[in-house]
């Protein structure tokens, strides 16, 4: 059935993508971060690609996207790393998913579903080592550690994970970035000494960007995230050989000639020039086009490329061809990975002073995901 818009995303660029990183991650393990259903791509699909290209874990942001995971039959290990109170935690650990702890009282809920549901839980203790975002800041990490031996030795835990996110390892050469790895290192160590790192304990510190530019802070386990869909994390440094996932497409829904001086859409932010054709595409900042695209991000349409003439709208937006030929179900890319002389993310992201993951990560469920392979040239839809 066709419809005005479709996302389409390639499984073999996010298969080759995955390969890429984990021959950049030299040795260390992956686990492919498909949190926000796998950063707008499309969530099982997707994971299943990413284990393809060479990952051996999954990790997600809730506990909810990392069911969805099992539920669509994915059974490799799967890290869920943020726990709000009141969340399926029971089920979460019949169902073998991995939780993240940086507090005795996330900790102390992990144990209590454990206890309900008859097995021990996996845990990820997280450290906060300078993002002030999630994990335990240093000085209260000894009492983490310690609270969670007490519950691997009553059997309810078992500590499977010790691990850290960087604040700005994609800022080439921030201070930050060093200090880390050694705050890091120095949870390590607290851990080593409380007896709660062993061998079989997995560390790791790495993002897309660490993964690509920092090899030590590589450590078990690396954890790519916009990467492995083909979006550079360090776009200053080029692109590193990843190919964008992506394409972002619509049919032209209505064509009509206007005359000079007509204003077009709200606020008549866009005058014409001369008479001119436009175009109309059915999508819209309901489906996450930045509302101020207006005037500024640019489509392929007819050949050529065109900027949003007028201000976006909820379901639509307009674009002036001039006299060029248009028609009815025409279709328009607006960010691809370029080989067709249409925008990419990283432009359309630059052009509106953002990042790629939000550009990916806004499109909206109105739009449907179309999954392709190398292997078959008719489109999968989940």
């Amino acid at each position: 059935m066709a419809t005005p818009a479709e996302a389409r995303v390639d499984l073999s660029a996010i298969r080759h993508n995955v390969a890429l990183l984990k021959e950049r991650a030299g040795g260390a393990e992956l686990m492919g971060a498909v949190k926000a259903d796998a950063y707008g791509h499309g969530l099982v699909p997707s994971a299943r690609a990413v284990l393809e290209g060479g990952a051996s874990r999954l990790g997600t942001a809730f506990v909810a996207e990392a069911l969805a995971l099992r539920e669509g039959g994915v059974t490799a290990p799967v890290l869920a790393w943020l726990i709000t109170p009141g969340e399926p935690l029971d089920r979460a650990v019949a169902e073998d998913i991995e939780l993240s702890a940086a507090h005795e009282g996330v900790l102390g809920e992990i144990a209590a579903a454990a206890r309900r549901a008859g097995r021990p839980a996996k845990v990820h203790l997280e450290a906060d080592t300078g993002m002030c975002r999630g994990g335990a800041p240093l000085a209260t990490w000894p009492g983490l550690l310690s609270r969670a031996l007490e519950l691997r030795a009553e059997g309810v835990v078992e500590i499977v994970g010790l691990w850290s996110h960087f604040a700005c390892a994609d800022v080439p050469g921030h201070p930050s970035v060093g200090q880390q790895v050694e705050a890091y290192e120095s949870a390590l160590k607290l851990a080593e000494q409380a007896g709660a790192a062993g061998s079989s304990v997995i560390r790791h510190l790495s993002n897309s960007a660490a993964v690509l530019t920092l090899p030590a802070a590589r450590f078990d386990l690396v954890r790519p995230g916009i990467a492995m869909y083909g979006l550079s994390p360090v776009p200053e440094l080029g692109d590193f050989g990843l190919r964008p996932a992506m394409t972002l497409t619509a049919r032209i829904a209505l064509v009509k000639r206007v005359p000079e001086e007509s204003g077009v859409s709200y606020g008549h932010l866009y005058v014409t020039d001369r008479e001119t054709t436009l175009g109309l595409v059915p999508l819209g900042y309901a489906d996450g086009i930045l509302r101020h695209a207006t005037g500024r991000a640019e489509v392929l349409a007819g050949g050529r490329r065109r900027t949003v003439a007028g201000r976006v709208c909820m379901d639509q937006f307009v674009i002036d061809v001039g006299d060029d030929p248009l028609s009815p179900g025409d279709e328009v890319v607006l960010f691809g990975p370029g080989d067709g002389g249409e925008p990419t993310a990283q432009e359309w992201a630059d052009t509106l002073g953002t990042i790629t993951h939000e550009i990916v990560t806004r499109i909206g469920s109105r739009v449907p995901r179309v999954h392709q392979h190398v292997t078959t040239s008719t489109p999968e839809r989940p």
